[in-house]
């Protein structure tokens, strides 16, 4: 296909197999930086090589079949996006906005170098299209076509995978919070329990156990009533 050409799916206007590239993110956004491709391929990869570690933690874990599902989903789309700029630029040359194919293995090798080339859109759901109101401000009487993006699989993948993270799985990410609840609840109940336990052992001291007691700490004899009220000064170390 050239670049721009599409027809129909299944004879319906608002599904279309549509030949676009896309030069940088998904849905056709772009890094506007003369880098911005290099650090978008190099923040791709990246990002591969920390899903396919994250998911096999998850594996560990043994989360939900549909949490891992979907992490997988958006690792799938990584790397397919990946592989179109790492490789479509080595191997065809440039799709002329104005007509033409591009060329297989060209002589003179492709139009761009590893991980600059461009990414291969396709899926275009125009479901309707019609005209802002005039009152409208900046857009009054512009065009507008919904869904106006053109993209891929990959992108699909991503977009699902996420969707499905943020809808279906995200108690996953709040499962950390009750646990750390339950085990302060758990440490307060046992503390609690460990002082009762104490108070009920405890047994009271009687009138010559403490007594003894004020001996040791004042170093006083306590009043012997068969000897009056005669004090004496004592060692408290001593064993007597």
């Amino acid at each position: 296909m050239e670049y721009g050409e599409y027809f129909n799916l299944l004879g319906f206007d608002w599904a279309r197999i549509h030949f676009v590239e896309n030069p940088g993110m998904a849905f056709g956004a772009e890094i506007p930086w003369e880098y911005g491709k290099l650090a978008l391929s190099l923040f791709r990869i990246g990002a591969v090589f920390f899903l396919i570690y994250y998911i096999g933690e998850l594996i560990k874990m043994k989360v939900s079949f549909g949490l891992l599902i979907s992490f997988a989903l958006i690792l799938a789309g990584a790397i397919g996006n990946i592989l179109d700029s790492a490789f479509y630029g080595l191997i065809f040359s440039a799709s002329e906005y104005h007509g033409g194919l591009a060329q297989f293995m060209p002589e003179g090798g492709g139009y761009a170098s590893f991980l600059h080339g461009k990414v291969v859109d396709m899926l275009h759901f125009p479901l309707f299209e019609g005209k802002f109101p005039a009152w409208m401000p900046m857009w009054g009487g512009d065009h507008f076509e919904f869904f106006r993006p053109v993209f891929n699989l990959a992108d699909t993948s991503i977009t699902i995978g996420v969707l499905n993270i943020i809808l279906f799985q995200r108690s996953f990410f709040a499962a950390d919070e009750p646990k750390e609840t339950a085990l302060d609840n758990n440490e307060n109940t046992t503390t609690n329990n460990e002082s009762k336990t104490i108070e009920e052992e405890a047994t009271p001291l009687t009138k010559e156990d403490a007594a003894a007691t004020d001996s040791v700490i004042t170093g006083v004899k306590p009043e012997n009533p068969k000897l009056g009220n005669l004090k004496e000064n004592i060692d408290p170390h001593s064993p007597e």
